[in-house]
């Protein structure tokens, strides 16, 4: 079972290489990577609204968190109603295509922005966020932000 996991992993790995152009890397690998000299992250993609066809694992520039606002490494994300009606356009005022879709999300604390207090690089945390949430990384406002007591899985805490 682990190794078709790994070998799914592969798979996609080489599918987003596929797709932005690039021969596949030797072995894979995750966390953040570089594009020219900026850091970049997988995320989710809205390409357009519709089924599940219009989604896509791609790569993306990764955020810094803006005054008042923490850098989360997401560990869990949620899939909710809103978020089926999102992909489907079937909301009061869609938002703008290609988006990252996904409005709650917990994880761990990897940078504050300036002027935060209250939390500390490692902190467990769930967050609250307009849209992005299906990413590896994001950055939201601290006020919506929450820590979850270690004993929380993270799934549990989004």
């Amino acid at each position: 079972m682990a190794k078709e996991g790994v070998e799914k992993a592969e798979e996609t790995e080489q599918m987003i290489e596929k797709e932005a152009g690039k021969e596949p890397a030797e072995g894979g690998g995750g966390g953040s990577h570089r594009l020219g000299d900026a850091q970049e992250m997988r995320a989710v993609v809205l390409a357009g609204f519709g089924g599940l066809n219009k989604l896509r694992v791609t790569r993306k520039a990764m955020p810094e968190p803006q005054d008042g606002e923490l850098k989360i490494r997401v560990k869990a994300c949620g899939l909710n109603f809103i978020d089926l009606m999102v992909r489907q356009g079937n909301i009061d005022n869609p938002p703008k295509t290609p988006l990252v879709p996904g409005f709650e999300c917990s994880g761990i604390v990897e940078a504050l922005g300036d002027s935060v207090k209250g939390y500390e690089i490692g902190d467990r945390v769930m967050a609250f966020v307009n849209y992005n949430a299906w990413a590896e990384v994001v950055c939201t406002p601290v006020e919506f932000v929450y820590k979850i007591p270690d004993d929380m899985s993270f799934s549990d805490g989004q």
